[in-house]
Order: C-alpha cells, then structure tokens, then sequence
C-alpha cells in the first residue's frame, strides 16, 4: 500500500474511533477494569494492540533529513511487516486467538515459542515506534504531565536525554531504549533484540511510554555505524504529544 493512502487510511480509522496503544503488563486488566464506569478514566484509557500491522501515520520521507525515506519504506514494509506476518503464523501455530490484545500474550510470553517471542515483540514495538515518531518539531521538548514527571525523574530533560541515549548506545548488538513506568515511577533501560518491558522474561518491567529502535537497520543507510549520531538527531522527531497519551494512560 502506498505510504499516502495509508496515511489517509490511518487518519480516517483514528478520527472513526479510540487511539489504539498498549497497556501495561501487569495492569491492563486492572486498568480496564477500574475504568469501566468512570467517565474520566474511560477517556484516558487507550485501548489495545492487535496483531495485524496498522498504516504507518506517515509518508515515508516525512522524517526527512533525520531518517531517510529508504530506510523507512525498508524498515516498515521489510523488516516490521515480516514481524507482523510471522507473528500470525505463531499465533495460529500455538493456538492463540488474534482477536485478543497483543500485550496479554506478551504478559505470559514465557509460555510461548521463541518465534512468539520475536515476533510478538519486534510487531508490538515496532507499532510503538511509529507512533513515537512525527515530522521535525521547532523546539520539540517534552509537554504537560509526562514533561512534569520527567523532571522530577531525572532533574532536567537535559538529564533525561543523556541518560536515554546512554541506554541507547550502550545496548550491544540490536535492541530498544525505553522511558517506561514501573509501579508509577519513569525510568529508563533497554532491552535486546525484540524484548520489551511488556514480557514477563524481561530484565525491565513496566509500561513503554517511549521507544527507540537501535538495531543497525533503523539507521544503517544513513548514518552507518554512528549509532550515537543517530539516536541524537532522532530527539527531533519525538511526538511529545504521544508521550504525553500514554503517559496519562497509566499513570
């Protein structure tokens, strides 16, 4: 599908209906359940991940000069569009229904195949990752309740990004950088290959509320081996505004 009739696509599913995002692993059915007749919380609750891969909300020279457009169309119709297809082919393979959010399996992935694994972790990251991304932003920092909780995390944003990009390029070999929530409180950590906070086998635990890609793929065609250049640029495409979304979530 060309990049601009999935834009238009994604657009017009997200005005129809909810913003569609994780909910964390130890909580979602906790969270669903205590918004259930709550106006307020109902509104701040983002619902699921689903198994098949969604439109990317982009075209994809969009985040052009920071990631090129070969790299994008390469990474979501290649690499993230195989981790959705294989992920299928497991579901099928060890019974589990596709109708049920993704972020269930991942809470209970120990019981499954390392091809559950994989590719349960590398579609729902990548799901994430998209949404974390947005075209260059003049002056693009950090806004309402999640800027607030950064601060108080970490001292200034300055820290934070120091700390995140140090997560990031200090991760050897492939994986993920993540600013997650555990029991309430921002931290930051990584996770290898297509781990994520979400899995009950992970070193980190807690709810993703922003992710960074660091495997060679997500940024070789531009900027060959300086992962650190990358990870740099890339504070310029933050979408601060979806931070914030999922920040509220599960605060």
């Amino acid at each position: 599908m060309h990049p601009e009739n999935s834009r238009r696509k994604f657009l017009k599913t997200t005005l129809k209906g909810s913003a569609i995002v994780g909910i964390s692993t130890a909580g979602m059915s906790e969270i669903l359940s205590s918004c259930s007749g709550s106006k307020k919380n109902s509104a701040a609750i983002i619902l699921k991940t689903g198994f098949s891969q969604q439109p990317l909300p982009y075209s994809y020279d969009a985040l052009e000069n920071i990631i090129d457009a070969k790299t994008m169309e390469i990474h979501y119709s290649k690499h993230a569009a195989a981790y959705s297809k294989n992920l299928m082919e497991a579901a099928l393979a060890e019974n589990v229904s596709s109708n049920e959010p993704l972020e269930n399996v991942l809470a209970n992935i120990s019981k499954y195949s390392a091809k559950m694994r994989n590719n349960g972790g590398g579609h729902y990251n990548h799901e994430m990752f998209w949404k974390c991304m947005r075209p260059l932003q003049t002056n693009n920092i950090p806004v309402g309740k999640s800027a607030e909780a950064i601060n108080k995390a970490f001292g200034s944003f300055d820290v934070f990004k120091k700390e995140f990009a140090m997560a990031g390029t200090a991760r050897f070999g492939s994986g993920w950088a993540w600013l997650y929530l555990d029991n309430g409180l921002l931290k930051i950590g990584s996770t290898p290959n297509q781990d994520n906070p979400l899995m009950n086998v992970s070193d980190i635990k807690g709810f993703p509320v922003l992710c960074l890609d660091v495997w060679e793929h997500a940024y070789y065609l531009k900027y060959q081996n300086k992962r650190a250049d990358y990870i740099q640029n890339w504070w310029e495409l933050v979408n601060w505004d979806y931070v914030e979304q999922r920040f509220k979530a599960a605060a």
